[in-house]
């Protein structure tokens, strides 16, 4: 849901008709696919616990009674059964698009093909050597540059692709435009911050695994008004350059205003520590609402 509705408003932003429905079905399995891989990835490594006497530092005490861990634990087998799904309606998608759809997709220019291979090979790097096992890159144990990654992933994949593959279904080549640029920054931005702040859920299980994200390295309040505010600041700049140079109305530059103001107020209050729960649906749910408010405001304003 928040990838398809931020692809939606990307779209809508860019004065672009929406793709085909086989489109985001692909991109919604997609996501679902690449997600659920790393939580399968903390099933089978919290699994050991239950065989093997170890040393249980609260860290890990922390991360083993997790609730979304057990979730998936408890639920292990249809998650097994609907990542082979999803994965075999993403390939169905991908080829009935690149063979169907976008004929002439093997006669692009290398500028398009750079796009397009750029954010799934940051995507497989991010997971390292499950993908790639003669390199050894592992975006995910970067520390500070990890959140980074995870923002142009997400920015990418719902800022450049709905408008390249609008093209390529018209038969038309994709140019990148300085506008696009600028909002690219704006979704970077705050999928970044979004990022950081559920490293500052992670931040006892990261410290134990000498993982050096933001917030270990400086500190929770330093992470907070050093880093966190300041992002948000720089794409609340973006967005509204954007917002300039595309004639933006007041009241649909205001509505687009709502996801960055509770983007501050959310970032503010992370200096209390907060359950699961809280993370899982507030830090996710600001993806949505933002991509509800920019489809709102493109619609009615």
């Amino acid at each position: 849901m928040c990838a398809l509705s931020l692809a939606i408003e990307s779209s809508l932003q860019q004065s672009i008709g929406l793709n085909k429905f086989v489109f985001y079905l692909l991109m919604g399995s997609a996501t679902i696919v690449y997600y659920t891989y790393a939580y399968m990835g903390e099933i089978s490594i919290r699994a050991v616990f239950w065989h093997r006497t170890i040393h249980i530092t609260p860290a890990t005490t922390y991360s083993f009674y997790n609730r979304r861990t057990r979730w998936y634990q408890r639920n292990n087998r249809i998650i097994n059964l609907t990542q082979v799904l999803f994965l075999l309606i993403a390939l169905a998608c991908s080829v009935y698009l690149a063979f169907l759809e976008y004929k002439h997709i093997f006669s692009l220019y290398f500028s398009e093909w750079l796009i397009l291979c750029s954010v799934p090979v940051v995507a497989l790097l991010y997971y390292g050597n499950a993908f790639f096992p003669f390199f050894k890159i592992n975006l995910r144990k970067t520390g500070w540059l990890k959140p980074f990654v995870v923002g142009f992933v997400w920015a990418g994949t719902v800022t450049l692709y709905p408008p390249m593959f609008h093209q390529w279904q018209n038969d038309l080549h994709y140019t990148f435009g300085f506008l696009t640029f600028w909002l690219l920054v704006k979704n970077w931005m705050y999928i970044s911050v979004l990022a950081i702040m559920f490293d500052i859920k992670d931040y006892a299980d990261d410290a134990n695994r000498e993982l050096k994200t933001f917030v270990v390295r400086v500190g929770l309040r330093k992470t907070i008004f050093r880093i966190l505010l300041p992002l948000t600041a720089i794409g609340l700049l973006a967005f509204s350059y954007f917002a300039y140079a595309s004639d933006f109305s007041l009241l649909r530059y205001v509505f687009n205003l709502i996801p960055f103001l509770l983007l501050l107020q959310v970032a503010y209050s992370m200096h209390r520590r907060k359950p699961i729960l809280y993370y899982l649906i507030i830090i996710d749910g600001l993806m949505l609402v933002k991509g509800l408010c920019g489809i709102a405001a493109a619609l009615f304003f």
